[in-house]
């Protein structure tokens, strides 16, 4: 019995010994089954090199000594960032808001932003730029430069007023969009032709390249004085009138034809003049032609004529003798050169330099009394002027009711110097009422002085209310 007693208890330490083993043996090969399973571990390493390029993606912006990464597309929100460093005031006036804070956010769906939004179905449609995402674009960049310019002050090498007077793309650079067709109205049938006549002429039109336009006016004046007013002084009438006429041609390609026709009459009383009862204080007849043909953008190759002249005499007071009359003087002007021509919504500019001019004086009538006041020697009756001459013609409407037509001639023989510059104000008070302002300015160092003239400067005026049209 002794001996069974002490097999026994040989048992239960064996088998109390190997449960303890048993215990300590299953985890440990567990755990060495879980380290070298092939599948987690590649999961687990993926997932950290994952999240470490994620966030190491985007400290590459925190440095700005490193290029910016490949996989942000090219987006027009991030100009700011690519063009030569430049100062913004949009960066500092953030700093100035109220609702701006330091740790303020930036940022938010960080992965619309880079790869660009457009899930919106209106924006597919209308082609309009996502708002939001274009805000927080540009509050990122401001954020950005205001780094910049805390840290690299001295790269700044523009100013935003710079990139304001950028110019844009010329209009042969621009693409535009082609219209989309109706493709339904293509498919639909055409209306069945039921009879065709061969005797129906083809009418084919052409294009007209003239325009034609005119302007007329009648205007009076009057001026009572009493016969005991305290100054003194005469009572007047005077009637002006006058028409121009313009028929032009352009092609819109080369060639540019302009031809104007003027005509004006004035006439006013002379009581003081006991020989005439009226006397004329505007006559002119103005026919004149201009050929340009392009040289380049607004410039002209230009041959121009000019031909003035007269309808009425013209006397001094209380005499009968003749100032001026018909084709006396006649003056005929030719020149040869370049043309500057604008044409803008309110104005029209036309300088016009001819350094080679003619001008063809003629004096018809053997009653002048002084022919050298036209430039023409004593004795005869023609004179010929060879030089040079710029005209400038100006036509601007400085508001709808106030129009400036001005003319500046210079002509020099080198010798002597003829200059004309004229201008009429229009005060159109409505279609068919207007008061018009003409001064006319002359400078003539050709002409012979006398006792009644001893200067070369010449200066005429007049005031007039009246009746005007346009067409």
């Amino acid at each position: 019995m002794h001996k069974t007693k002490i097999s026994m208890r040989k048992s239960i330490c064996l088998a109390i010994i190997l449960a303890v083993f048993c215990m300590e043996e299953v985890p440990a090969q567990k755990i060495a089954k879980t380290k070298e399973n092939p599948a987690v571990k590649a999961y687990s390493d993926s997932l950290s090199a994952l999240s470490a390029s994620y966030f190491a993606y985007f400290r590459l912006w925190d440095d700005l000594n490193i290029p910016a990464p490949r996989r942000v597309r090219p987006n027009p929100a991030f100009y700011k960032l690519f063009v030569p460093p430049t100062y913004y005031e949009a960066p500092i006036k953030e700093i100035f808001e109220i609702k701006w804070s330091p740790d303020t956010k930036i940022m938010t769906a960080v992965d619309s932003l880079y790869m660009g939004k457009r899930d919106s179905a209106s924006a597919a449609i209308y082609q309009l730029p996502d708002l939001e995402t274009l805000a927080a674009a540009d509050r990122w960049s401001n954020n950005i430069l205001r780094n910049y310019y805390l840290q690299y002050p001295g790269r700044l090498v523009n100013n935003e007023l710079y990139l304001a007077d950028l110019k844009p793309l010329e209009n042969n650079q621009i693409v535009k969009r082609p219209r989309k067709e109706r493709i339904k109205s293509f498919l639909q049938p055409e209306t069945p032709v039921e009879s065709l006549t061969t005797d129906n002429e083809l009418l084919v039109v052409r294009p007209n390249f003239w325009t034609h336009k005119g302007n007329g006016y009648v205007q009076f004046t009057q001026h009572y004085i009493s016969d005991n007013w305290y100054k003194g002084g005469e009572s007047t009438n005077a009637l002006l009138s006058g028409l121009v006429l313009e028929a032009n041609f352009d092609d819109r390609q080369r060639i540019e034809f302009e031809n104007k026709l003027e005509i004006k009459l004035g006439f006013v009383t002379a009581p003081s003049d006991t020989v005439h009862k009226y006397k004329t204080n505007a006559d002119l007849l103005r026919l004149s032609s201009k050929l340009g043909v392009k040289a380049f953008k607004n410039w002209y190759y230009t041959l121009a004529g000019e031909f003035k002249t007269q309808f009425f005499g013209n006397y001094k007071t209380n005499t009968n003798d003749m100032i001026s009359n018909f084709l006396s003087p006649a003056q005929l002007d030719i020149t040869l050169g370049m043309d500057f021509k604008q044409n803008k919504k309110n104005y029209s500019l036309s300088l016009l330099g001819s350094p080679l001019a003619y001008t063809f004086m003629y004096i018809s009538n053997d009653k002048i009394t002084d022919p050298g006041a036209f430039n023409v020697d004593p004795g005869h009756k023609t004179a010929n002027l060879f030089g040079s001459k710029f005209t400038g013609n100006l036509t601007w409407t400085i508001i709808p009711s106030i129009v400036w037509e001005s003319k500046l001639e210079y002509f020099t023989t080198y010798d002597t110097v003829i200059a004309s510059w004229e201008n009429t104000f229009n005060f159109v008070l409505n279609r068919y009422l207007s008061t018009k302002l003409f001064v006319h300015a002359r400078y003539d160092d050709g002409v012979t002085l006398t006792e009644d003239n001893k200067s070369y400067f010449q200066l005429q005026e007049l005031l007039s209310f009246g009746l005007n049209y346009t067409w």
